[in-house]
């Protein structure tokens, strides 16, 4: 923002009091929201919208991206492939769900990001054991079965980041483990921008509410993609090591867009 002379503040929300209806930030024509919480992300960009403050990413997106599945209806409603997924609400309705689906399978908290809380479940005794420990440790983070279909990915999946209507870069994130997230130790390297990443990209964007947002895609072994999630207030520090792309300055352009036409 410094290079490209616009008039910013850097706001601290841990340091903010919002009053309903009051629109104390009169001076904003917008806020990019880089809250690493999600509660601080999810009442910001509703009380901003409330008193008419454009929010990017908007409150829709950051609501719908903030809970799997959410993401995963607002996906398979637009016609998009995802992996298998289902809910349940009980770990006898999650046994027979983990069953039907068939072994291995992947339980998610449906809230959460930088790959925590993952469990591959290879067989039915690691079943009942992780869906006893969730029940028995409780919270809200537990009391929701979200689980789907193992993709026996190539040791990669595709992260892609769309700003508006633009692609800006993909990358290719990989791991030894399956999980290949970089918070988890994934390493990136470039990936070739196909029509058809660019298509699924743009398109799970504006299935889940558009702004700026990172999309993560699924090679399976038979050549498919599948959407597996998208995020609000995506990262992007293993990206700028392995693509060209002027991330932080699209994200600033975008935003000063927004605030001179509203979304």
């Amino acid at each position: 923002m410094r290079q490209r002379g616009v008039d910013h503040e850097r706001v601290d929300p841990r340091e903010v009091r919002l009053v309903p209806g009051v629109r104390d930030w009169a001076e904003f024509d917008a806020v990019l929201i880089r809250c690493l919480s999600h509660s601080h992300a999810h009442y910001l960009t509703h009380w901003l919208e409330s008193v008419g403050i454009p929010a990017v990413s908007p409150h829709r997106t950051v609501v719908t991206c903030g809970d799997k599945m959410w993401t995963s209806g607002a996906l398979q409603a637009a016609g998009l492939p995802i992996p298998h997924t289902e809910m349940a609400f009980s770990p006898e309705a999650a046994l027979e769900a983990i069953e039907s689906i068939g072994y291995p399978v992947v339980l998610k908290p449906l809230l959460g990001s930088w790959g925590r809380l993952l469990a591959r479940v290879n067989d039915r005794d690691a079943a009942e054991a992780l869906l006893e420990h969730k029940t028995t440790l409780g919270g809200y983070a537990h009391s929701v079965f979200y689980i789907q279909e193992y993709v026996a990915k190539p040791g990669r999946d595709i992260r892609t980041m769309v700003i508006g209507d633009e692609v800006v870069y993909a990358v290719y994130r990989a791991a030894d483990h399956w999980v290949t997230n970089t918070a988890r130790g994934g390493e990136t390297y470039p990936c070739p921008m196909t029509a058809e990443i660019v298509d699924l990209s743009l398109a799970s964007a504006r299935a889940v509410g558009g702004g700026i947002v990172a999309v993560d895609l699924l090679e399976t072994s038979d050549g498919r993609l599948l959407v597996n999630e998208v995020n609000h207030t995506p990262e992007f520090h293993g990206a700028m090591q392995a693509t060209d792309a002027d991330i932080a300055g699209a994200m600033v352009e975008y935003t000063v867009q927004i605030a001179r036409e509203g979304f």
